[in-house]
């Protein structure tokens, strides 16, 4: 399967070291082809957040798609619902379950699935 890929974006952090914040560059799903997040699980600090925009009227199901890097691999695929007409956004406590020896993520949509996505985590650096 080709897939489509999207980085992960990191925010910056103001001056005073209060507050980060990031623009964010959505990507339209195309549910033929999946999503590979590259280097979803680089920083290895458990802040990787995954948002998905339904934009049907009805639920929709996504597929996060274990890996190849870990034993926890073994739990096999996570099917999650995203309500119709919302956002939804996905945490990952368990990289191991899915990160692949390149650091990516892979994600598969059902049929019909139309919406968007992007990836944001807290970058491991102190000062950004």
């Amino acid at each position: 399967m080709v897939r489509d890929l999207i980085n992960v974006q990191y925010p910056l952090i103001e001056d005073t070291q209060s507050v980060a914040s990031v623009e964010v560059d959505k990507t339209t799903v195309s549910d033929e082809n999946g999503i590979t997040v590259k280097n979803a699980f680089a920083n290895k600090n458990n802040t990787l957040f995954v948002f998905i925009t339904n934009n049907g009227e009805s639920d929709a199901e996504v597929t996060f798609l274990s890996g190849n890097m870990y034993p926890n691999s073994i739990l096999g695929n996570l099917v999650q619902t995203v309500p119709a007409s919302s956002v939804t956004a996905f945490q990952f406590q368990d990289a191991a379950r899915f990160e692949n020896k390149d650091g990516s993520l892979n994600v598969d949509f059902e049929e019909g699935f139309s919406g968007d996505i992007f990836a944001i985590a807290k970058p491991t650096s102190l000062n950004v």
